[in-house]
């Protein structure tokens, strides 16, 4: 592990998103509610806060943190279509939570995809991507604006 004790605490927040696609009958489930294991969004979302909650259980060499904040928001979208994700996560501390806020994403997007298999199994996870990041030593940092 880096060793950080000599940085000093900060606030930190980073936001990740991610892409999910699927037909648009599978899509209708997710909306309605009506998949076979039920609510897709909704068990999703636990999925992302217990995934950005225990990365450091997850990823090698994280640092555990003590996290303040986490959202998670989905988008349905007709085209491309699919489930778009974005996670959100804030700490004060001495490191960021990228990884945090990146690992939220993949497993809600692996949790749709488990919801939903029964219906498509050729669904595709795509561009889980950091968005952006504000505190510490490195400063702030903002993905340029990019289109599904």
């Amino acid at each position: 592990m880096v060793d950080v004790s000599a940085k000093a605490d900060t606030t930190r927040q980073a936001k990740a998103s991610g892409f999910i696609t699927m037909r648009p009958d599978v899509l209708a489930l997710v909306r309605a509610g009506n998949a076979a294991k039920g609510d897709v969004l909704g068990v999703a979302r636990i999925a992302a806060i217990q995934g950005a909650k225990r990365t450091s259980e997850l990823i090698p060499l994280c640092h555990p943190l003590p996290i303040q904040h986490i959202g998670v928001q989905f988008e349905c979208l007709d085209e491309p279509c699919g489930v778009h994700c974005i996670v959100s996560v804030t700490t004060t501390g001495k490191t960021g939570v990228e990884m945090e806020a990146l690992t939220g994403v993949q497993l809600a997007l692996l949790t749709i995809y488990d919801m939903l298999k029964a219906a498509q199994k050729d669904m595709v996870m795509t561009q889980v991507q950091l968005e952006e990041k504000t505190g510490g030593k490195s400063g702030a940092f903002t993905r340029k604006a990019e289109r599904l």
